[in-house]
């Protein structure tokens, strides 16, 4: 079976990987490359890959500051943390803020 250039919101929806309710979503608040004709909504295969390559994870966090190296490791759970294993909880180890803490996603 051959890939086609032109889909509609089913198959676009199956190219990203996303529900079709989380498509439409995004669909209606980013700008996505697409066409309504008719009744329908039709996209570009090449243009909808080109999109989602073309975004920018930074893009994301609260007020699209950027984010220093180390705030990106600031989160990152311990070894002992990873394996489950509780213990004792002095400063050093009291749980850490959630990673996506400062993030902000737009409705």
């Amino acid at each position: 079976m051959s890939e086609r250039d032109i889909l509609n919101i089913d198959e676009a929806a199956e190219l990203l990987g996303v529900s079709i309710k989380t498509f439409n979503k995004v669909l209606h608040q980013e700008n996505m490359p697409a066409r309504k004709i008719g009744r329908e909504w039709k996209f570009s295969r090449r243009a909808l890959i080109d999109w989602v390559g073309a975004g920018r994870a930074r893009d994301f966090y609260k007020d699209g500051a950027e984010v220093r190296d180390d705030e990106l490791h600031e989160h990152e759970l311990t070894p002992k943390q990873k394996n489950g294993m509780s213990g004792k909880t002095n400063d050093a180890e009291k749980p850490r803020a959630r990673r996506t803490a400062g993030w902000q996603i737009e409705d």
